[in-house]
């Protein structure tokens, strides 16, 4: 398995702000799209259901390094903008795990992100330890395969 997760997102024209560029705050949704991926496709594809069972964000944190514009041109009129986002697995504690995320708009670098996130019991309405086979999972995408 690869230490990086990667997630080509389709840009949507909802996503502009009055500049043309991608809203600030849609940002945070194209991590989210990518995340989801890995964690419920990616992770069911390898037998680890348990993150479907709940997963609240602690916190996030997000550099902006240039705006992200919906370009279209000759060669892509059929076709709406992509980026590409990079993710990896940067801790894992018993109860939290982090989430690092780079944002690419063609082979340019335009944004970084985090995200704490902590496994949660939505029955109970609390948060729980990572489980052995979610940790397995996670150290799948940790650089060097620790975390």
């Amino acid at each position: 398995m690869s230490d990086r997760f990667v997630y080509h997102c389709t840009l949507r024209w909802s996503d502009l702000d009055a500049f043309g560029h991608v809203n600030n705050a849609r940002f945070l949704s194209l991590y989210e799209e990518a995340r989801v991926a890995l964690m419920f496709a990616g992770a069911r594809a390898a037998g680890v259901d348990s993150f479907g069972a709940g997963v609240v964000i602690r916190r996030h944190e997000v550099d902006y390094l240039r705006p992200v514009g919906y370009d279209v041109g000759p060669r892509t009129v059929e076709v709406a903008p992509t980026v590409r986002i990079e993710l990896w697995v940067e801790e894992i504690r018993p109860s939290r795990f982090t989430v690092a995320y780079e944002l690419y708009d063609g082979e340019v670098l335009a944004s970084r992100a985090r995200s704490v996130l902590v496994p949660f019991d939505l029955d109970r309405q609390l948060p729980r330890r990572i489980t052995d086979q979610e940790r397995a999972f996670l150290l799948g995408y940790a650089p060097g395969g620790a975390a």
